[in-house]
């Protein structure tokens, strides 16, 4: 099969939708879309996500140390990419887009109410990178809506339909069907 040099690029495939939330310093709640992120550590739990300094909630995570990160369903693509496409020093985007900002209860960060999965993350790391930095955020609490929660109260991706995106072409997908179950199939004994 022949392959074909795309040059150096983040092309990782898919990448998620995430709302990093943090008040700044008027303590206006803010979301900010973000593509750069995703698990970093399992023990303590973290996830990193990676902003440009120029966005209004690299300086307001720098100032506070903590943010959330909300997880938007199919249902909420619009709003999401809003949050990615306007900033927070020009308009509040949860009272343009009607949304509900709730206060978290470990950290000082707003989240998105409508969004089913938050994580509350206190800032454990700072790495600059070049064009990003990327923070890293230790997990302290997780919560989601009932709804979003399988019979044994597990976080259900086939309930929860988050958005994920081709951040090369510039489009957001929502998932497709199941393929297998994790750590099973690819078992030689199976």
């Amino acid at each position: 099969m022949t392959r074909r040099s795309l040059g150096a690029r983040t092309l990782l495939f898919p990448t998620p939708m995430l709302i990093v939330g943090t008040y700044d310093a008027d303590e206006r709640p803010n979301g900010m879309a973000a593509a750069w992120g995703g698990v970093c550590c399992s023990r303590p739990p973290c996830i990193a996500v990676s902003l440009r300094a120029a966005t209004y909630t690299h300086g307001s995570i720098v100032a506070g140390g903590c943010f959330t990160v909300s997880i938007p369903s199919e249902q909420y693509v619009r709003e999401a990419d809003y949050m990615g496409i306007y900033s927070g020093r020009d308009v509040d985007k949860f009272v343009a887009l009607g949304l509900t900002p709730e206060r978290a209860q470990h950290v000082h960060a707003p989240y998105v109410a409508e969004f089913p999965i938050v994580l509350e993350c206190k800032l454990a790391h700072t790495i600059e990178l070049g064009l990003h930095t990327q923070f890293v955020g230790e997990v302290l609490d997780v919560h989601a809506h009932e709804s979003a929660l399988d019979a044994e109260g597990n976080p259900d991706v086939e309930r929860i339909l988050p958005v994920i995106s081709d951040v090369g072409k510039r489009r957001y997908y929502g998932l497709g069907k199941k393929l297998a179950n994790a750590w099973e199939i690819g078992r030689r004994d199976a």
